[in-house]
């Protein structure tokens, strides 16, 4: 199935906690369900917060008690400021909820005739899930360009399937050059604090039959000095006008890497991530979550009681560390700013 998507009344999610233990699939009858899903990080990965929103909205249109337009509205209203306050990083998140809201001006002004703007908010959601996909192949076509014969990736974190509705950013590269018979071994960074890389990239890859190993966030420098890491491949929650990159974690440590060994480090995301109103990362907003995702481990804790614990969970890679950012309108190389403007304006996303 797909990561997230519509079941004829309800959204439907797989439940990325439970990988790779056991495949749950959860279905959400209300868009404070959805709201929870997105906070609890059941379903995570910029593109996929977003579709999960643009559903949310739709449910909370279709289970409005609303006699009127006026008052499916105000419900609408609420639904989307709880749906934006879930996590604040990942942009897609705001661009997803600014879409439904832009069908909701645009509707007519009938107060007693609500139906058509439930259904065009469903509409514009499902489109928005249907984009991504389409988006995620474009991404892999234009990153296998990038991928040399025989290449041994580092990926970082989840940009898989999983972060997506399907396919993936960063895996969707990786997938597309593998098909392409260019992939000799991936590189998997467990991903601190939960593991999205030891949890869900590694199961991705498993599953798609490519060839890679699990290594340590710390191990990473190590395998760059000694040869083996021919490039590396993340996804991204945002992308400042001027290329700098937000991403899970521990990816500004791996792009200094690279830089130091002369290794070539790619960001992959779909042009809803790029956000042209922040000229750098310096404004973007970073998610503090709690300790308790540092002091315990599938909820056994592993830290002394009582101890301090930091818990960001993005960071910002400068885009001088950058060697390209690949989108679904093609690879942009420094310098960053015109070129991320000429690919948002590409036919892209609205």
């Amino acid at each position: 199935m797909k990561t997230v998507e519509w079941a004829g009344d309800r959204v439907r999610l797989i439940d990325q906690t439970r990988l790779p233990w056991e495949f749950v699939v959860l279905d959400c009858t209300d868009h404070r369900q959805v709201a929870s899903a997105i906070r609890e990080m059941r379903v995570r990965g910029a593109p996929a917060i977003g579709v999960a929103a643009a559903l949310a909205v739709a449910l909370a249109a279709r289970r409005s008690a609303a006699a009127n337009r006026a008052a499916l509205l105000a419900d609408l209203a609420d639904a989307a400021e709880e749906l934006r306050l879930t996590r604040p990083t990942a942009v897609n998140l705001f661009w997803a909820i600014e879409r439904m809201k832009r069908v909701i001006q645009s509707a007519g002004q009938d107060d007693d005739n609500i139906d058509p703007l439930k259904a065009a908010l469903l509409a514009e959601a499902e489109a928005i899930a249907t984009e991504d996909e389409d988006c995620c192949q474009r991404i892999g076509a234009h990153g296998a360009s990038v991928v040399p014969q025989g290449a041994r990736i580092l990926t970082h974190c989840n940009a898989g399937a999983l972060a997506t509705v399907d396919y993936g950013t960063a895996l969707g590269v990786i997938r597309a050059a593998h098909a392409q018979g260019k992939v000799a071994h991936v590189y998997v960074d467990e991903t601190r604090p939960l593991l999205q890389g030891a949890r869900l990239t590694a199961w991705e890859l498993d599953q798609a039959g490519i060839p890679f190993t699990l290594i340590t966030d710390n191990m990473a420098g190590h395998f760059l000095h000694r040869g083996a890491i021919d490039l590396a491949v993340v996804g991204s929650d945002r992308i400042a006008a001027n290329g700098d990159v937000a991403n899970k974690i521990g990816t500004y440590s791996v792009a200094v890497l690279c830089k130091e060994n002369g290794v070539p480090f790619y960001a992959a995301a779909p042009t809803s991530t790029v956000d042209l109103s922040l000229a750098s990362g310096e404004d973007i907003p970073i998610e503090e979550r709690s300790p308790a995702e540092v002091t315990h481990l599938a909820g056994k804790r592993i830290a002394p009681e009582g101890i301090r614990a930091a818990n960001p969970a993005f960071d910002v890679t400068p885009h001088r560390y950058v060697t390209a950012i690949i989108t679904e309108n093609g690879v942009v190389h420094p310098p960053f700013g015109e070129g991320l403007q000429r690919v948002v304006g590409a036919g892209g996303r609205r």
